[in-house]
């Protein structure tokens, strides 16, 4: 049990490490959001510690034109 808890910790620094590598790079300070900008938001996050040894994630997405 102990050592899932540590996985547990672990995890959750390593996340917020990508979160404020995500922050640093200014991604939260654009109000308008849309898919490319949110998935790269959600990449840089999960790259956690990675975004410091010269990751640099983005995401590029086209969302289907609705049928007529």
């Amino acid at each position: 049990m102990r050592g899932t808890s540590i996985l547990g910790v672990l995890v959750v620094i390593w996340l917020i490490i990508g979160a404020i590598a995500a922050g640093q790079r200014g991604y939260y300070s654009n109000d308008d959001k849309n898919c490319a900008e949110a998935g790269t938001i959600l990449v840089t996050i999960v790259a956690g510690p990675l975004n410091y040894i010269g990751a640099n994630p983005k995401v590029d997405c086209t969302l289907p034109e609705p049928s007529k």
